[in-house]
């Protein structure tokens, strides 16, 4: 039987939907006059003066059959106009209703549509979701002998002010009955006893004065078909996922979850342990930048948290290990940011070898230093980078485009890129390198890679670059190098302890350094590289979140997952031996055919993903969750 279905449930209560602005997206008067005006010169006039008079009738501002008379006054159609008219509103059904068309076809005995609207273009689209002309009451166009629209049936009681109300009368449905709607006429249905419920429906739009008067506020029919436990599409309404995005990340972000319909809360600025683990209840993603620290605290007061994504490239300000043992997927930006950090070391070593960070202040300062003391140009100097990763790759061909030669260092087996040299240590790029930018990651092993014994094998008079992380380089060992003269100059983006906020003070051992050029973090603070990882961060969430794909994730087993031919069954449990055939034996003793399974495991985890066709019942789920050493379990419908 379907997920969730119950044959001792009683019989589901009779639906009456709303057409416009309910079923469709849009208001069918409004979409006909934009059709038929095409190519007058008051078109635009008229269009909005009818939707001014859609929305009065809407809110209850205007009685239905005064505003159902001016606009279709105001109309100028014709049958021909008809046509384009139900093609158009067919590709404009409410994206939740569309979701759940099996809902429709199963229930459509239950399911009338009572509309002010017009039959001539809602029962060709209702009629897709299974529902029948019988169960379709609305008003008829009438027409002249050229087929031009002159008016509506006023016979008809759905043209009448109150008229809802007496069309719910004639049709005496026997049990209850719950109104689904958008507008003023719909409520009142409800507001003469003729109906047990009624719930505004705002996926599409809000009005204040029906949004008040409601039993229930419906974002989705998603969220209506939860809330009465019935089959549905998506395993949970989307609505119901809160996201939480700390430190302003690009406003394409809170876009794109917005449009995916989750509940999305920003916050300017990075938060406190403290203040985290009070925000972080019933939050399903979270989104940080650089600053915010996701304890093993934050991560134990998270009870609702399925990922977390770092709109930046490192990650070591998340505990990873903790958050793969709750079942929390991670996700960064490894490659958006990526040209930005490049142009901004390539402009700071410039600057540097040119000792601009000195002479601006002095020319600001009304002094004129002109001299050639101490400044030299990076064609044919030793650029050694530490770290051949994404950023230090590309780094490298471009400082060879504009003639340095190119020393790299990793531990990691890295395939040079041009005529780029490896080196074998980092104390033999350290000793032969003109200019030294690091570009290695936050681990904790990098813990000041770079102190004062590496900084006293740097050449002297060399230069060094820092657009990595901040605790890669020991700052009062650098601060001591710059001012004995033994490093010509420093550029540094990133500090071990860098402000919460714009309005915090930067505190720092190198302020005020005349040869050191300082920067706040914006490696990757470019439109370009923002609106990058505001676009791709949230793509890794919501395919994790909705097909439960991994790929890319910095602390799950990676699985890139085909197309969901059924139910899809997520089963995270510690990577011990044995899980697999539970789970499997489980499936069989509920006789639930398997469609396709995947296994990954890492350390710690094992992350099974079993399809299965849609006959199954609730109790598969309760034993799946029951299944010893599981970590999180959830189905995607």
């Amino acid at each position: 039987m379907p997920a969730f279905a119950n044959p001792a449930a009683p019989p589901l209560p009779y639906l009456v939907f709303d057409f416009d602005s309910t079923f469709t997206q849009v208001e069918g008067l409004d979409e006909l006059a934009d059709i038929a005006l095409a190519g007058r010169p008051d078109r635009a006039a008229r269009v909005a003066e009818i939707r001014a008079l859609t929305e009065q009738g809407m809110a209850g501002e205007l009685g239905l059959a005064e505003s159902l008379a001016r606009r279709l006054t105001l109309l100028g159609a014709h049958r021909r106009h008809l046509a384009p008219l139900v093609a158009h509103l067919q590709g404009k059904v409410s994206a939740s209703i569309r979701r759940n068309a099996a809902f429709f076809h199963a229930n459509a005995a239950r399911i009338y549509v009572v509309s002010s609207g017009f039959r001539e273009f809602i029962e060709p689209v209702v009629a897709e979701f299974g529902i029948g002309a019988d169960h379709v009451l609305a008003n008829t166009f009438t027409f002249d002998a050229q087929g031009h629209i002159t008016g509506c049936d006023t016979n008809n009681v759905l043209s009448q002010n109150g008229g809802k109300i007496r069309q719910l009368e004639l049709l005496d449905l026997p049990g209850e009955v719950y109104v689904l709607g958008d507008g003023y006429t719909d409520y009142q249905m409800r507001e003469a006893g003729l109906a047990d419920r009624f719930y505004a429906y705002t996926e599409n739009v809000a009005r204040p004065a029906v949004v008040a008067q409601a039993d229930e506020v419906l974002p989705t029919f998603d969220e209506f078909l939860y809330q009465l436990k019935l089959p549905m599409t998506l395993s949970y309404p989307k609505n119901r996922i809160r996201v939480l995005l700390l430190e302003n990340p690009d406003p394409r972000a809170a876009e794109l979850f917005r449009a995916e319909g989750y509940q999305v809360e920003q916050v300017r600025g990075a938060l406190s342990e403290d203040e985290l683990m009070q925000r972080i209840e019933d939050v399903s993603l979270l989104g940080i930048r650089s600053k915010t620290q996701v304890t093993a605290r934050v991560l134990a007061a998270a009870n609702r948290l399925v990922g977390i994504g770092a709109f930046c490239i490192g990650t070591n300000q998340i505990d990873l290990p903790a958050a793969m043992k709750k079942g929390v997927a991670v996700f960064n930006a490894p490659f958006s940011n990526t040209r930005s950090v490049v142009e901004l070391t390539l402009g700071e070593l410039i600057m540097l070898a040119r000792r601009i960070p000195e002479k601006s202040p002095k020319m600001h300062a009304g002094e004129w230093d002109k001299s050639a003391g101490g400044a030299f140009e990076i064609r044919g100097k030793k650029l050694g980078i530490v770290g051949y990763g994404n950023i230090g790759s590309q780094l490298s061909v471009v400082a060879e485009a504009v003639g340095m030669q190119v020393l790299y260092f990793d531990i990691e087996e890295k395939l040079q890129l041009g005529n780029a040299l490896k080196c074998r240590t980092l104390d033999e790029l350290l000793a032969q390198a003109d200019i030294v930018t690091l570009h290695i990651d936050g681990r904790p092993d990098n813990q000041n890679v770079i102190g004062a014994r590496e900084l006293a094998l740097m050449k002297p008079g060399a230069l060094l670059l820092n657009n990595a992380r901040g605790h890669v380089v020991s700052v009062p060992a650098l601060a001591a190098a710059l001012r004995s003269g033994h490093l010509g100059g420093a550029a540094i983006d990133v500090f071990p302890d860098e402000p919460s906020t714009n309005q915090d003070p930067f505190l720092s051992e190198l302020r005020e350094l005349p040869n050191v050029l300082l920067t706040p973090h914006i490696g990757g603070s470019t439109a370009e590289a923002q609106r990058n990882i505001a676009e791709f961060v949230p793509e890794r969430l919501m395919q994790y979140l909705n097909s439960g794909n991994t790929q890319q994730s910095v602390n799950f087993p990676n699985i890139q997952l085909p197309v969901q031919p059924g139910h899809r069954l997520i089963h995270i449990h510690h990577n011990v031996p044995g899980v697999l055939a539970d789970i499997n034996q489980t499936l069989a003793a509920h006789q639930v055919n398997i469609l396709g399974q995947y296994l990954k495991t890492n350390e710690h985890i094992g992350y099974v993903i079993t399809d299965v066709d849609r006959e199954y019942d609730q109790e598969v789920i309760k034993a799946l969750r029951a299944v010893g050493q599981t970590i999180r379990f959830r189905v995607l419908y």
